[in-house]
Parts: structure tokens; sequence; C-alpha cells
């Protein structure tokens, strides 16, 4: 146990050196799927479900058969995303998976320096995911991606490339889990304008627990620890709390908590419910619908859903 904890610390301390950028691309860092939005993001621990893919490459050797996942999130106006992710094992050789991540922006009219309307354009992202995972020890595991990400607006382009790391240890007589991971460690390669921008770097460290007696799994995270604070106990700020209640083997109800998301969407004195989420889950045969609701407080809310099954 000793040993874990130190590789939990080194594998923080070699990474939170970075600092974090709010520019192009900051899209990767959007929840995609929608049970791990209603638990506020805290899906860094998680070990049976493809999406995790998305927060910790390393959760994917806990999965089973070749699962399959769609999601689609309903953004403020006329913003969507949707993701595909895929997870199959080879034998001998370890778990792979692949997604795509992609969000539209709508079109916007086009129009010349006298204002005169002359068409329209559109904008959007997109990323290529393809992931690998291992187990290092006996219950511990590790796992990295790899991301081609591009970006356009009109008749202009950006890319980028970059790495996801994590590794995720699991306690099973006590259904504990410990995991970090760092996300989006890149850099750009071609740029809109002359200055290269950062990647939304993300680093994160995570613990969940099923409980013994209830049927329900808590899980705290701590996000965007390389985030430069004033204070070195503000990096506690980013954390976030999700809870799972299993109330059958057909229904799951999700309540979360994003305490940065609320912070940052507080409007002058109020804060409403932002940061606040809540979602379902309902297996009926081999398919599981997930919905997901989270509060941006006085400026609306995003509706996620997603569909997963086995292959």
């Amino acid at each position: 146990m000793r040993t874990v904890l130190s590789s939990l610390f080194i594998f923080f301390i070699l990474t939170a050196s970075y600092t974090f950028g709010q520019n192009t691309f900051d899209f990767l860092n959007v929840d995609m799927s929608a049970r791990a939005a209603s638990l506020g993001g805290s899906f860094v621990t998680n070990n049976d479900d493809v999406d995790v893919l998305f927060y910790n490459p390393a959760g994917m050797s806990f999965l089973e058969k070749d699962p399959v996942s769609f999601s689609f999130v309903k953004h403020l106006m006329d913003i969507n995303l949707f993701s595909l992710a895929y997870s199959t094992e080879f034998e001998n050789v370890g778990r792979f998976g692949s997604a795509i991540k992609y969000i539209n922006y709508g079109s916007f009219d086009k129009a010349d320096e006298f204002g005169n309307r002359t068409g329209e354009f559109n904008a959007g992202e997109l990323a290529f995911i393809l992931g690998y995972t291992n187990e290092f020890s006996e219950n511990f595991y590790y796992g990295a991606n790899a991301k081609v990400i591009y970006s356009s607006i009109a008749d202009e382009s950006s890319s980028a490339i970059a790495l996801d790391l994590g590794i995720n240890y699991e306690i099973p007589n006590q259904k504990l889990n410990l995991a970090a991971s760092v996300l989006n460690l890149g850099t750009q390669l071609s740029s809109y304008i002359d200055t290269k921008e950062d990647l939304p770097l993300d680093v994160a460290v995570g613990i969940s627990k099923r409980l013994e007696n209830l049927p329900v799994r808590l899980s705290l995270d701590f996000h965007q620890l390389n985030k430069e604070r004033d204070e070195l106990y503000q990096h506690l700020k980013g954390f976030s709390l999700g809870a799972e209640f299993y109330l059958s083997e057909v229904f799951t109800l999700r309540f979360g908590y994003d305490n940065e998301k609320r912070s940052d969407l507080k409007v002058g004195s109020s804060s409403g419910i932002a940061g606040f989420n809540g979602g379902l889950g309902v297996k009926i045969s081999e398919y599981v619908f997930n919905y997901g609701y989270s509060s941006l407080g006085t400026i609306g809310a995003m509706h996620r859903i997603g569909l997963s099954t086995s292959i």
C-alpha cells in the first residue's frame, strides 16, 4: 500500500509543475459522459464505463467484453457536442480504446468591412483518441492516450497533439480505488495566430468507494491541481463530489457537485444552483441509457444523454 501511495505522489509531482491555460481546444475538458457529468465530473477512479477513457485511460483495465458508448451534449445556444468511445482487449497485449470527440459551435454570419452580410461560416473542433492500458502490478494499472486535435473557424484552422497519462490502484476487499491522471499534455502544431497557445492541461487525483452496507458509491476528485493559485491550500478548491445510488439492477440515481464551476459561474453575489448536477441511468437488456443535468446558475443549464452497450 505504501508503494502505491508513493507512486501516486511521484506521479502528481512530476506533472503538477505544468501550468494551466484556457485557450484553444478548451472543449477537451467539457464533460461528455452524462454519467460523469451527473457526478460532478468525479470520474477519475471509474472502473466500469468506457467513457473513463476521457478522464483516466488506466480505468479501461477494468472493462469487460467490448463496450461502446455514444454521448450527446446540448450546450448553450446552438452549441452541441457528441462523442463515441470503444474499447477491446487483445490477449497477451493489453486493452485498447479509441474515441472521437466533436463540438459544433453553429453557424455565423459572414460580413465585409462595411457590415454587409456576405454569407455564413461554421466553427468546430475535433479530437481523435487512441488509448492503451495494462497492469503494472497486482491491482495497479497504468494507461495512456494519444490525441490528434483539430480546430476550424471558417477557412482558418489550428491543430495539436497531446497525451493523457493515468494510473489506478484498486483495493478489492474494501471496494476502494485510488487514481490520478494528467490530461491534454501536448502542444499546438499550428495556430490561428503567430503565438502558440497552451492546451487545457488538467492534473487530477481521485478516490472512490463502494459502501459496504449501502448500495452507494461515493467519489471525490481534485482537478486542476496544476493551476496557479495564490495560496497552496487553494489547490483544494477544484474538488468535485459524486454519489451514485444503485436503487435496483435497472435504475441508478446520481448526484454531483463541482466546487470550481460553482465559483466560476457566480454572477454578482448569486450562484443559484450552479455547480450542482444530477442524473439517472436505466438498464434495459444489454443497453444502458444515461441522462445528466448540470446547472450553470443564472446562465442556464446543460443536458446530456448517453447510450452504451457491449458488442
